[in-house]
Parts: C-alpha cells; sequence; structure tokens
C-alpha cells in the first residue's frame, strides 16, 4: 500500500495529472493486479447479501416508485431487476437505480466505517447492471467490484464526508466509476474523467441522513451509481471532466471539504497490488444502522438478566464521537425520540433500537419497527429514559487504523430505580470478523434464505444461490441470471401516484 497525499493546489501550479488522486485511482483501475481467492469468496458472499436485502424490500414503497421509473426506460440487450423475470430488461443505469434503491431500502447489508461511513455493497448494483448490459462475464464482474470496493473503502479511510456534513454518496460515485472501468478494462485516461465526473455529480447535504429522514436515503446511492454510470458513459465517448476534481483551486476540498490549507492522506493498494479492501468491510446480522448492531447483541444478550424493563430508571451509553453525534442524543434530533418517527429515523436512533432490543431480547427488520411497536407504552416510557455520550476510549477504537483492533460498540451503565447498577460493553458485533459468531458463507445463505422465504419459490433459491457460488465460471449468456424473481402473486403490487415516466 501507499498513502497518497492530497491538498488543494492554485491553478497557476498546473498540477500534473499523474499526481492527482483521481489518476491514482484510475492506475489502479486500470491495472493488472491478480485477483485474492479470498476476495473472490467475499464478492460471493456480498452478491447473496444485497439480493437477500433486495427481495425483502421489494414491495416497499420506494422500492416500488424505482422499479417502475425503471421499467419505463425498456432495453432489449439491457439488464434484470430484481424481484423479476431475467427475460425482462431496461437500461443498465435505470437497473442501477432500481436495484440500487431495493438493496439499500432496510439499511441491511454491508459496511466499512473509518474517517467516514459507506456501505460498500451500493457498488454492486450499478457494476452488475453495466455487467449484464455490455456483456461481460463473471471474472469482469469479480474485478470490478473489488475494484468499486477498493477505492471506496479507502477514500472513507483518508477524507471525511461527515464532518462537513456532506452525504457519503460523494465516495460511492468514484468508486463506482473506477468499478466500471476495471469491468470494461477502460484506460486509465477515460477512468481518471470518470472518477472525476462521478464525484462532481454527486456530492450532495447530509440532511437525508439528519432531522426527519425520508426515503431518500435509500434512493440515495442508488442515484450516485446510476450518475456514475452515466459519467462513465460520455467519457468513453471522449468527453472530459472538472479538473483536478479533488486538487482544484474550486474543487471538493477546498470549497466543499476542508479548505486550502487541509493535507488529506489516502492509502491505494500499489499499481498492480491485489484488491482486498472487501475483505475489510463487515455485513449487517441487524437491520439498523451499522453502529447498533453490537449494541443490539449487547441488548439482547442483557434481556435476560432484566425481568422487568419498568424497574429501569436509566440508561446511558458510553460510545463512540460517531454513535453519539449521528444515531445518539448528541445529534439533538427531536425526530430520534419520536415514537411517530419514519421508520428510516428510527433505524438511525440507538435510544429506540436499545430499548425494543432489550424489552423484546430479539431484533427483526419488519416487526422491529411497525408503528404499533414504536409506540407501545412500555417501549416509549424506556426509550425515553435512554442517554448517549462520547467516551474517547471508544473514539479511539473506533479509529484504530488496525481492522483487527477496529471497534464499533460501546458501554452500556443500566441504574435500576432500587439504585443498583448493571454495566456491561461489546467491542464489535457478534457477526463481525473478530465477534463471537463471524458470519461466513453458510450465515450469508441462511440470511438469504431467512429473508426471502415466503416471496420466492424453493427452485429459485437454489437456482440463485448455485449460478451466484459459480461466479467464476459465468459467461455472459447467464450473467443476466445473477437475478432473484420473486413469486407471481407478488409481482402485481404498483404504485397509484401520478407521475412523469
Amino acid at each position: 500500500m501507499r498513502n497518497i497525499i492530497v491538498k488543494v493546489h492554485p491553478s497557476k501550479s498546473n498540477l500534473k495529472k499523474e499526481d492527482q488522486l483521481a489518476w491514482k485511482i484510475a492506475e489502479i483501475a486500470s491495472d493488472k493486479a491478480k485477483i485474492n481467492q479470498d476476495a473472490v469468496e467475499m464478492v460471493i458472499n456480498r452478491i447473496i447479501d444485497n439480493a437477500s436485502v433486495a427481495i425483502a424490500s421489494y414491495n416497499r414503497k420506494p422500492v416500488i416508485s424505482a422499479r417502475e421509473m425503471a421499467l419505463a426506460h425498456p432495453r432489449k440487450n439491457g439488464a434484470s431487476i430484481f424481484g423479476l423475470s431475467s427475460k425482462i430488461k431496461v437500461d443498465c443505469e435505470w437497473a442501477a437505480w432500481a436495484n440500487g434503491t431495493a438493496v439499500r431500502e432496510l439499511d441491511y447489508h454491508d459496511t466499512f466505517l473509518a474517517a467516514d461511513y459507506s456501505h460498500p455493497g451500493d457498488n454492486i448494483p450499478a457494476i452488475l447492471a453495466v455487467a449484464q448490459q455490455k456483456g461481460c462475464n463473471g471474472i469482469d464482474l469479480i474485478k470490478g467490484i473489488l475494484t468499486g470496493y477498493e477505492v471506496q473503502v479507502n477514500l472513507v479511510k483518508g477524507i471525511c464526508l461527515h464532518e462537513h456534513k456532506i452525504d457519503h454518496i460523494a465516495h460511492l460515485g468514484p468508486s463506482v466509476a473506477a468499478g466500471l472501468g476495471s469491468l470494461l478494462k477502460l484506460n486509465a485516461e477515460t477512468i481518471y474523467q470518470s472518477v472525476q465526473q462521478a464525484l462532481h455529480v454527486t456530492v450532495s447535504t447530509r440532511q437525508s441522513r439528519k432531522g426527519e429522514i425520508s426515503s431518500w436515503k435509500a434512493f440515495a446511492p442508488a442515484h450516485a451509481g446510476k450518475l456514475a454510470v452515466e459519467a462513465v458513459d460520455r467519457c468513453m465517448r471522449g468527453e472530459g471532466a472538472p479538473s483536478p476534481i479533488y486538487e482544484g483551486e474550486d474543487s471538493v476540498i477546498a470549497y466543499v471539504l476542508s479548505g486550502p490549507d487541509k493535507k488529506y492522506s489516502v492509502p491505494l493498494p500499489n499499481v498492480n497490488e491485489p484488491k482486498q479492501a472487501i475483505l475489510e468491510t463487515y455485513t449487517k446480522e441487524h437491520s439498523a444502522e451499522y453502529q447498533s448492531q453490537a449494541l443490539i447483541d449487547l441488548a439482547r444478550s442483557l434481556h435476560k438478566k432484566i425481568s422487568n424493563v419498568s424497574d429501569i430508571d436509566n440508561i446511558v451509553i458510553e460510545t463512540s464521537h460517531h454513535t453519539h453525534y449521528v444515531i445518539g442524543t448528541g445529534a439533538n434530533d427531536p425526530q430520534k425520540m419520536d415514537p411517530k418517527a419514519s421508520r428510516e429515523t428510527l433505524d438511525h436512533s440507538i435510544m429506540y433500537i436499545f430499548a425494543v432490543a432489550l424489552e423484546d431480547g430479539a431484533w427483526h427488520h419488519v416487526k422491529s419497527y411497525t408503528p404499533q411497536r414504536a409506540q407501545r407504552k412500555s417501549t416509549v416510557e424506556l426509550w425515553q429514559k435512554i442517554s448517549t455520550r462520547e467516551d474517547a476510549r471508544w473514539t479511539e477504537k473506533y479509529h484504530d487504523p488496525n481492522p483487527k483492533n477496529k471497534c464499533f460498540g460501546g458501554k452500556v451503565i443500566i441504574t435500576m430505580k432500587n439504585g443498583s447498577k448493571i454495566s456491561e460493553e461489546i467491542k464489535v458485533a457478534d457477526a463481525h470478523p473478530a465477534g463471537k459468531r463471524p458470519f461466513e458463507r453458510q450465515q450469508y445463505i441462511e440470511k438469504f434464505k431467512n429473508l426471502t422465504e415466503g416471496i420466492i419459490s424453493e427452485k429459485e433459491s437454489k437456482r440463485f444461490l448455485k449460478i451466484v457460488q459459480d461466479l467464476r465460471k459465468l459467461n455472459s449468456k447467464n450473467l443476466i441470471e445473477l437475478n432473484v424473481e420473486v413469486l407471481k402473486k407478488l409481482q402485481n403490487k404498483k404504485s397509484k401516484k401520478f407521475s412523469i415516466f
């Protein structure tokens, strides 16, 4: 690995292309690196994971809307849409939109946390859609996905967006563009321009994850993927981009991020070094913001020790800066304490999440979010007793540069009405690679079966799981079948809203 120093340069310095971050990204996206076999296995796991959560969200409103928009753009040699027959094809950028929304809707796929946040699995829908439309094979797809993960993970390590209230999809646009460059075997110049265009058009505010969180939280990464596909198409036609997009005098760093005096250090593999960043990422066992995963596991454990939650006086969760300020009381969001808040808001409230998991001793991607569940009197009372505070020790663990030492948990102090206290802590989620029950292939398959039960047939389940595990051998003809069709009786639900498309 190498560290790329990124800072603003005045226009008169005429910074060489080869010294720009976008070019360094293009170099690794266009190199001839060998494929790491463990990384390939994880690509397969994450395609299974994406399909699981996409199918589970098939008839949720945002997913229906995105799918109907995509269906208005049919294409004979296009890409497939999750849930529909592979014979139905649409333009790849619209498949990326529909599938990206379905994958993101439940907040239930993989994550990587460092200087910023990310869901690297958001790369897959756009790269898969283009692979299907362009007749690529399984190895091409693997290379594209590995590059997408590599770029996003390392941008997340080096450049913090959230401190400037910029949404994390600003790292997704460039990573998808780079992944598409690898997939299509584009030259470095084309990828360089594509990365810059993709970043330029995917910078947006973090209000999508603040206050009254709406369905845009699911649409945002899908939109970034769609915009990246279009950016790559333009650059393949010879068009250019705002440049240098990171280091320029009026660039993203200069006027959106930390300004002309800031230096960022972005790690990237050397040219022709295997891309393995996907192995540093981790999926979710529970359908909630990643920083709640370990605390859900702790709440389930504590449930066994507390017979009646009404005996609790208060609960304090000591945790990292990010957890406290993003999903904790440090966010100062009244909506995070509101029983009538949207599902999108509730899955970003650790106070709500911990209350439900402690009371139920379990977590469910649908049942734990119903209005009836959120408004249960005992839950609301418990919920209001929970607060978070930052502990420098947990913040340090969160940012540890060694992936093996990173922690995303916290310490929970429960004070009972009789004055007694229960205090326990957890470092990482049970499903984390360093957790009690790390997710491996079998767990990904079990998650797929659980989330798709009653939505797809057993025959379709077996077909998909077989073809995805044969990913290395897939040719251009059967890559289109890397899709899951839901039961016919579930395919009829449609939006009744007046629209343009």
